[in-house]
């Protein structure tokens, strides 16, 4: 593959050792960006223009000091994820509380310090993704809640900066072929293969991200974009 003339293009990527995250993180080093992924795991990719920043997104504080360290970047992408399942009678405080953790208050206090410096400049993408399950499935209400919460941020903040030369997306896939369909903290709910007869690829969500973080999407923002594979389509 041909790549990009390097620029001083900056992007900080959370979630980049493995699915969705790794799979934009590749994407864009491919495309000439320098990308700073936030990880608790261990760095899984080696290239120059990779900068790997060990945080525990579940951390606040030290969320918030690889934030203030990343200023300057000019595009954010929040990809890191956890999966807990429970129905009514069984579910998890502490699960809850992990993911409302990892999906919302982390890029809350990432955005909080790296959108104002956008706007500051003129210029800045800003892509979380999202779930097609934000719109409820039953005994996921708690991963639901979490995701549908990102949408709103989304649509909250785009109206804050949308005259600064800022967009923010929500990219929302149906059943992604990541290590998370076989994470057995979802017990014995089996994940539902989308009418097109397979699982939506990551590279196929980096794709839509890097789209949205090009000059050709300057004009779309505050939107939440399904990568659905005909799952919404009514049948």
């Amino acid at each position: 593959m041909e790549r990009s003339v390097p620029n001083d293009r900056r992007a900080v990527v959370t979630g980049t050792s493995a699915g969705i995250g790794q799979a934009v993180a590749r994407v864009l080093l491919d495309q000439g960006w320098q990308v700073t992924g936030f990880d608790a795991a261990a760095a899984s990719i080696v290239h120059p223009g990779f900068d790997a920043v060990c945080v525990d997104l579940c951390d606040g504080a030290a969320t918030e000091v690889a934030a203030a360290r990343a200023t300057g970047a000019q595009a954010l992408i929040h990809a890191a994820g956890v999966l807990r399942v429970g129905k009514l009678g069984s579910q998890s405080a502490a699960e809850g509380e992990k993911m409302w953790r990892v999906h919302v208050d982390s890029v809350a206090r990432i955005g909080n310090i790296l959108i104002p410096a956008m706007a500051a400049r003129g210029a800045g993408r800003v892509v979380l993704i999202g779930s097609r399950v934000a719109r409820g499935k039953a005994g996921r209400s708690q991963y639901a809640a979490t995701k549908a919460a990102l949408i709103a941020m989304a649509r909250s903040w785009a109206a804050e900066v949308v005259a600064a030369g800022v967009t923010i997306n929500v990219v929302s896939p149906a059943a992604t072929q990541t290590a998370m369909l076989e994470d057995p903290a979802r017990g014995s709910e089996s994940p539902r293969i989308p009418p097109i007869g397979r699982y939506i690829r990551p590279d196929e969500i980096a794709a839509l991200v890097s789209y949205l973080l090009s000059p050709a999407a300057a004009a779309i923002t505050g939107q939440d974009i399904q990568i659905c594979g005909g799952a919404s389509l009514p049948r």
